[in-house]
């Protein structure tokens, strides 16, 4: 019964003397000492034959079915005789208990699991193993540190930013003024390998960035093929700085989609006011078809697409709305042709439609627009060209947001980083379950 208890118990190191159920339900279970290595000088090395007493401990172990177990170990207090060794006594330890621990290994190795795998409070991770919080953000660190190392070489960066909280205003204690502090991060991904997020620094500016490439080795910098942002300036005066020799920069398509989308809304916009001198109603065709304007036209039915090409020849006379429109669906087309191997006179008849006509619309909105995709045309075409995205940074993003969630914001930006990547990476995530294989 002993070894099978031992077993069921599944501590390494100690044995099980009996189990006491106590008046609560809970139940004591008593272990003894059996790793005869357990008897070692912590200083010197040299095992002990002269015991001095008994001491008994109670290390907080994982807990076990609906009622809370409490381990009591018995122990022996050796006396050194080593000369040399200044050390004149010491009581046993086994790995999964260090001399002084008051919480298992095991149950360390769960809290920090808890907290970086399945993205749970520290708090609530505490209370529901027993301990205390600094017990359990002590853990989380020790397993952080252990699988954050410095990342691997990647050929495929991601650049992008996250607020981290909201805006706050600030007495500026120099000029007596309040200030509005807006806190951003910049992460980096790896969107070539599993790594997920490599590492964040606080800010959003050329200086920050340039500062993280400094801090990473030159074989890291070297293998850097393709960088991928928004259209951001100051990431791509960082990129082009002459840290990253091979590295060029690729603009993310979704973000050009979302400046000609806001160019439609600005224009709708617009025209309401000079229609009607308001703000849009329902009962206004371009307020009713809103949603329709920022939808590609593959994914309207020819319904729909009828109905909002009618109301608004109809209600606007001035067909503005509709020219940003189909300004918006040009380049839309324009960066269809990525992952399809264009020709380079394809690329070029698109991209000259989509100049022509915001040049002949003589609007201000597809002006400033057409003159975003010169600015940024070689990072554009190199989207083209390569067919790569920032989705799995926007995805990381929103891992990130949430891990600020659940911890309900964070005081300390070192906790705060070491916590979001920590849950990002690829490498703390558990191995997905593999069923197993059928008997031949």
């Amino acid at each position: 019964m002993s070894n099978a208890t031992t077993l069921l118990l599944g501590l390494q190191g100690v044995t099980v003397d009996r189990v006491v159920l106590l008046v609560d339900g809970s139940r004591e279970v008593h272990v003894l000492t059996a790793d005869p290595c357990a008897a070692g000088c912590p200083e010197c090395g040299e095992v002990s034959s002269s015991p001095k007493q008994w001491v008994s401990t109670r290390p907080r172990d994982l807990p076990y079915g609906d009622a809370a177990i409490a381990v009591v170990w018995r122990k022996r207090r050796w006396r050194c005789r080593a000369v040399e060794c200044p050390l004149g006594s010491f009581t046993e330890s086994i790995p999964e208990v260090p001399a002084r621990a008051r919480v298992t290994g095991r149950v360390r190795r769960a809290i920090g699991a808890a907290v970086g795998d399945a993205n749970r409070a520290v708090s609530e991770v505490a209370g529901a193993f027993g301990v205390s919080w600094p017990t359990a953000h002590a853990a989380v660190i020790d397993a952080a540190t252990a699988a954050l190392v410095e990342p691997e070489p990647t050929p495929v960066l991601g650049i992008d930013e996250t607020r981290r909280g909201k805006p706050r205003w600030e007495l500026d204690a120099g000029t007596g003024t309040w200030r509005r502090v807006d806190r951003w991060d910049t992460g980096f991904v790896d969107l070539a390998g599993g790594q997920g997020l490599l590492g964040q620094v606080e800010g959003r500016t050329k200086a920050c960035v340039i500062d993280w490439f400094t801090a990473r080795t030159p074989q890291f910098r070297a293998a850097v093929r393709y960088v991928v942002i928004d259209p951001a300036a100051v990431y791509r005066s960082a990129i082009t700085a002459g840290l990253l020799p091979n590295a060029a920069v690729v603009v993310d398509h979704f973000h050009l989609v979302k400046l000609a989308n806001d160019a439609v809304t600005d224009v709708r916009r617009r025209q309401t006011w000079a229609l009607r001198g308001r703000r849009g109603r329902r009962i206004d065709p371009e307020w009713a078809n809103r949603r329709r304007l920022l939808t590609g036209r593959g994914r309207l039915s020819q319904r729909s697409f009828a109905r909002m090409w009618n109301e608004l020849l109809d209600g606007d006379p001035s067909g503005q709305i509709l020219t940003a429109w189909l300004a918006k669906e040009e380049i839309r087309a324009l960066l269809a042709l990525a992952r399809t191997s264009p020709a380079r006179h394809l690329v070029r008849a698109r991209l000259g439609d989509f100049y022509s006509w915001c040049a002949a619309a003589g609007i201000p909105e597809l002006h400033r627009l057409a003159t975003t995709v010169e600015t940024w045309w070689p990072e554009i075409e190199r989207f083209i060209d390569t067919g790569l995205t920032n989705a799995r940074t926007e995805g990381i993003n929103r891992v990130i947001k949430d891990v600020g969630r659940r911890a309900c914001g964070f005081r300390n930006p070192t906790n705060h980083r070491r916590r979001v990547r920590f849950h990002c990476t690829r490498k703390s995530r558990r191995a997905p379950a593999t069923p197993a294989a059928k008997p031949a």
